[in-house]
């Protein structure tokens, strides 16, 4: 009889967890879809390509098949322990990286306000709106995926005693790259950067102030971090010396990623942070009224302490203006984004030196390091695509270059979104951009272009989880060329089994 209450415990642990994992298969749903383009020009629209998280292309001709598994922590949300997960496979067709992929493999652990996220999972710009902006300018919307550990609250969790007033979210996440042979064979017969091999890390923190129960206005502002570290290079040159080294291993911990630290191996008597760090600081403000709400926001980038504090002076940021207006058939949402990366502290770069004890730590050069060669994967920048990514370095004639050469870019983007019925939806974006290069390689006379996204979805009503997609995209001016191209794509999503709670 002694032992009669272990036992009892431990039937009811057995039952607690038998009733978790049964879970797991309830409320599972799916997707797929298919999607085709076509058109003539230099290059793919831009807004075809761009901020798809790398399953876009630059080819004028191609074609995306994609099928996904996966069930939301979300659906556990009457639970303290809620769990998700997915997969995600995707086939593209005419394709810079490749005929297939495994877009997303991720399982979501949470408790409470917890979440342990583990693997790979496409994940939204902070603080912005994900079909209509051009993106963050740490971490966006353009590349694919890393795989990571990943430990966050991902919801603004309100601080306990402060009448709602105060809430915050973050996250800390370590995770590696998985682009080191197409960076091989991007770079294949040249001479320039790549690695392998190496980890990535990010950090955010935010703040939201205000109640909007009892006050309209909401500010929200914090501090978004990512690095590059470790791993292999070939062709990387050490300070002042023209000799290439080759499979040279790179420098970089766990701490010097999350507190920038240490040096880089070839900085010799200069030294900088090791790995490739980049980070910025948003704020935004939101006044919510009772049919309509407006957003104004603000993103700094940094890559160094030139641009991380006030030193040389806030010129380079995103700002944006975002409309939601009340219900009607017409225009649900109105953005604008103005957004300039030009000064960079300015032109001049000067190490300290004896013959002249001053430092000027200019010239940052966004996206680009003289060991990763850019803030990148698989070719497409991680952050903000109007910088414009290394797959398109080709079109540039320069084969083999993993690095940005327009970062000093200027732009004004407008994007709406509408549903005039319950099966009806559309969006446009229009975009114009002014590019004067890079410092290290500046263009002779400024570079324009136009890009422009119309598309509309068609849900009908009888056929529940059927969308059909159209599009039509425009490039044109001197920076990625003419183009025009229509994209249509159907997608079918569903409920492999849907469980209703009675409470």
């Amino acid at each position: 009889m002694k032992r009669l209450p272990s036992i009892i415990f431990a039937f009811f642990i057995s039952l607690c967890l038998q009733a978790q994992v049964s879970r797991l298969a309830e409320n599972v749903q799916y997707f797929f879809s298919v999607e085709g383009t076509a058109g003539a020009g230099d290059n793919a629209p831009f807004w075809f390509t761009n901020n798809k998280y790398a399953l876009g292309t630059t080819q004028n001709f191609s074609g995306l098949a994609r099928t996904a598994l996966y069930r939301t922590a979300e659906t556990d949300s009457l639970w303290f322990w809620r769990y998700g997960y997915g997969i995600d496979l995707a086939s593209p067709i005419n394709d810079e990286n490749g005929y297939f992929c495994v877009q997303q493999a991720y399982v979501d652990i949470e408790w409470k306000v917890l979440r342990l996220s583990l693997g790979q999972k496409e994940r939204a710009s902070e603080l912005k709106n994900a079909s209509l902006s051009t993106g963050g300018l740490v971490l966006g919307q353009n590349a694919r995926p890393i795989p990571q550990v990943r430990a966050e609250m991902p919801y603004f969790w309100v601080v306990p005693g402060t009448r709602d007033l105060f809430a915050f979210k973050g996250h800390i996440a370590y995770g590696w790259y998985t682009d080191a042979s197409w960076q091989r064979k991007f770079n294949a017969g040249s001479n320039n950067i790549y690695t392998k091999g190496s980890m990535f890390h990010s950090k955010a923190l935010f703040l939201r102030v205000g109640n909007r129960k009892k006050f309209p206005l909401e500010v929200t502002g914090g501090l978004e971090m990512a690095c590059q570290f470790g791993g292999t290079a070939w062709n990387i040159q050490p300070y002042g010396n023209a000799q290439l080294l080759q499979d040279v291993k790179l420098g970089g911990s766990l701490w010097s990623a999350f507190l920038p630290s240490g040096g880089d191996v070839n900085d010799e008597n200069y030294t900088n942070a090791a790995g490739n760090h980049i980070g910025s600081w948003h704020l935004r403000l939101d006044w919510h009224a009772k049919k309509w709400s407006l957003g104004i926001y603000m993103e700094h980038l940094f890559e160094d302490h030139s641009q991380m504090f006030t030193q040389y002076g806030w010129n380079d940021m995103l700002l944006g203006l975002e409309l939601n207006l009340p219900k009607n058939p017409y225009l649900t949402t109105l953005l604008y984004e103005y957004n300039t990366t030009m000064d960079q502290s300015g032109p001049i770069y000067h190490d300290k030196t004896q013959e002249n004890p001053t430092q000027i730590s200019a010239r940052d050069d966004y996206y680009n390091n003289h060991i990763y060669g850019a803030w990148q994967m698989g070719g497409f920048v991680m952050g903000n695509p109007l910088i414009i990514s290394p797959i398109y370095n080709s079109y540039f004639q320069n084969e083999g270059l993993i690095g940005t050469l327009h970062n000093r870019t200027q732009s004004h983007h407008i994007g709406l979104k509408g549903q005039p019925s319950s099966e009806w939806t559309w969006r446009a974006l229009y975009t114009h951009q002014r590019s004067l290069g890079v410092y290290k390689k500046p263009t002779i006379n400024p570079a324009t272009a136009n890009y422009l996204l119309l598309e509309t979805s068609y849900s009908p009503k009888w056929c529940q989880g059927l969308t059909f997609t159209a599009a039509y995209g425009h490039n044109d001016g001197t920076l990625l060329g003419s183009s025009n191209a229509a994209m249509l794509g159907v997608r079918f999503s569903g409920w492999l089994q849907r469980t209703q709670w009675d409470y």
